[in-house]
């Protein structure tokens, strides 16, 4: 029977030279895939089996968490406000100190004092010191540690959030998703590995090179997924493959499979680009499912605060980065913030309107994700990180408000679940908040914690570029942070 015209051309032709040709590459490994083609797909020397760049990879030891959720946290939330408690400050508003900054504002010798605008009150039985702009996540204190001394190398939000990303200051290199990506693999074959959600209000400086694979194949860059209407972009079947289309393409493909013979690939990166095709058309039945937050119950939407127009946005991410690590995703990271200015956690001008609207955007949420993955018993298995790519000076950027400039000296982040001890709080800043002055950690010690978390070794796990065996964490490489671990 001749099959049916489609614009003048037969369905076999449509399929074959739809895309420059492209629909062709697609179409050798899903034939392939299904047992239609007698060759095998070799790597680049023509000799090497090529497997699948995402398939699953046994890690380097036993793990303590199989994925991560890394809540972002964009602009650099001020740490002296939020949770490292600093009460000598109070009182002490609008003083001139001597002080060195550095920041947005340049180089500066003294400032004028801003006190914490919100109070502390302690939490838990380990009797952590949480502000009042978290009083639903003051009450998960016992299962996170808190590292008081996280120091960086830029106090500019481009370099800053690349290193915070990528562990260098300069664009061009893999980000940590990336090499979580490349290490283990994807335990899931029917959804990405790596998954970024933005804020509505825009992305993060720098863009797209936050979660790029950099010198890796794109195999391993995020997958974005947006929050408002399709989560996924150019995700949906057209009408012809939707209620079974696909099902009737698959038969389509295998009689064009009997009519021609199908080419030999030798060439690894066409075979990684087929695998993404693989991955797109396999997505277009998994996904739909993996972000239908309607199959949760009423109990659980409003646990992340879905009933609340102030947290909604949030608490649906932060219920999809559930429902995807639940589905094998490796990786998810969750920015909160986007665009310029007070669209972010960069208070330059006034910190109590500015904290007040993303703190409330973002506490009942966060603290609703960690109850549902214990309440799954998933927390053990899902290691949570908390933080920006700075903190935030104790004195005023400006001659008058309460702004605070950029501080790379000594911030805040937080991990949870995965194998970390909660109720802890590890180092120490200055009594102002100025500077790490105990157990200061860098950047590079937190990538290798989330690393060894994961069971990869820091040090071990190597990427050949250039001439080198590159690391997350750089040439002179970093240990983990021992005492945060259980």
């Amino acid at each position: 029977m001749k099959p049916k015209n489609f614009c003048g051309r037969t369905r076999r032709e449509m399929l074959w030279q739809a895309g420059a040709g492209f629909t062709g590459l697609g179409l050798t490994a899903l034939l392939d895939q299904d047992g239609f083609l007698s060759q095998q797909s070799v790597a680049a020397d023509a000799e090497t089996a090529w497997t699948n760049p995402l398939a699953e990879k046994e890690p380097h030891f036993t793990p303590k968490a199989k994925n991560v959720i890394f809540f972002y946290c964009y602009g650099g939330p001020s740490h002296i406000d939020t949770f490292d408690y600093k009460p000598d400050m109070y009182g002490m508003d609008g003083k001139t100190i001597e002080v060195k900054t550095f920041g947005r504002g340049g180089h500066k010798n003294q400032g004028r004092i801003v006190e914490p605008r919100w109070k502390f009150k302690q939490y838990g039985e380990c009797g952590k010191w949480v502000s009042d702009l978290f009083p639903h996540l003051g009450t998960c204190v016992d299962d996170i540690s808190f590292i008081h001394s996280m120091t960086a190398d830029s106090p500019i939000h481009g370099s800053a959030m690349l290193m915070m990303n990528s562990g260098k200051v300069l664009s061009g290199h893999p980000c940590l998703g990336s090499w979580v990506n490349y290490g283990l693999g994807s335990e899931n074959q029917d959804l990405p590995g790596f998954v970024v959600m933005l804020d509505p209000r825009g992305g993060p400086i720098s863009g797209a090179k936050n979660w790029s694979s950099g010198y890796m194949p794109a195999t391993y860059q995020a997958t974005v997924m947006r929050s408002q209407g399709d989560p996924i972009l150019d995700l949906s079947p057209p009408d012809e493959l939707a209620s079974g289309g696909q099902r009737r393409l698959l038969d389509t493909l295998r009689e064009y499979n009997q009519a021609h013979q199908a080419p030999r690939h030798d060439n690894s990166n066409l075979a990684a680009r087929i695998a993404s095709y693989e991955l797109a058309f396999r997505m277009q039945a998994e996904a739909p499912e993996a972000v239908d937050i309607a199959q949760e119950s009423k109990a659980t939407q409003e646990l992340y605060g879905l009933n609340d127009p102030k947290c909604s946005t949030v608490g649906k991410q932060c219920l999809l980065a559930r429902r995807l690590v639940e589905r094998g995703v490796r990786m998810v990271q969750i920015y909160s913030g986007g665009a310029h200015n007070d669209d972010n956690w960069d208070a330059h001008g006034d910190l109590e309107d500015n904290h007040n609207l993303h703190a409330a955007e973002t506490d009942k949420p966060l603290a609703g994700l960690i109850n549902d993955l214990k309440q799954r018993d998933m927390l053990k298995d899902t290691l949570i990180v908390w933080g920006g790519e700075f903190g935030r000076q104790p004195t005023a950027e400006y001659a008058k408000g309460t702004g605070r400039d950029h501080n790379s000296y000594g911030f805040t982040m937080w991990m949870a679940g995965g194998g970390i001890k909660g109720g802890t709080s590890i180092g120490t800043t200055d009594e102002l908040g100025g500077r790490a002055v105990d157990d200061k950690f860098h950047v590079k010690h937190l990538h290798a914690t989330i690393l060894h978390q994961m069971g990869l070794d820091p040090e071990k796990l190597t990427y050949f570029f250039g001439g080198l065996d590159n690391k997350l964490v750089g040439v002179e490489g970093a240990q983990p942070i021992w005492k945060v671990m259980s």
